[in-house]
């Protein structure tokens, strides 16, 4: 078996949001449904002080699968975030990492 890392990134903007208090309830909320439905290591990577802009890293590691598993971690989080996401994503096998 090949193991593979899948690394995504993840623009978020917030076009209804009004302040910081409100984008951070929504990051926190999507953050957690990430880990939870998907076992995925998340990070607000960029956006901190910005009320209607995140960035999110998030890794998933796992066998061949691990694709459609990505596929479905950005289908959930257009379905969250329908104001505005795009997405970046890197798989990469055990021995890309290593070399």
């Amino acid at each position: 078996m090949t193991a593979f890392v899948c690394l995504i990134e993840i623009r978020l903007h917030f076009g209804e949001v009004q302040d910081l208090k409100g984008k951070r309830k929504i990051v926190k909320s999507l953050k957690d449904g990430i880990r939870q439905r998907f076992g995925a290591s998340v990070s607000e990577i960029e956006g901190h002080d910005k009320w209607q802009r995140s960035t999110l890293l998030c890794a998933l590691v796992g066998d061949g699968a691990v694709s459609d598993r990505a596929d479905g971690l950005c289908r959930f989080v257009e379905s969250r975030v329908p104001e505005g996401c795009s997405f970046e994503r890197d798989l990469l096998s055990l021995r890309d990492v290593r070399d």
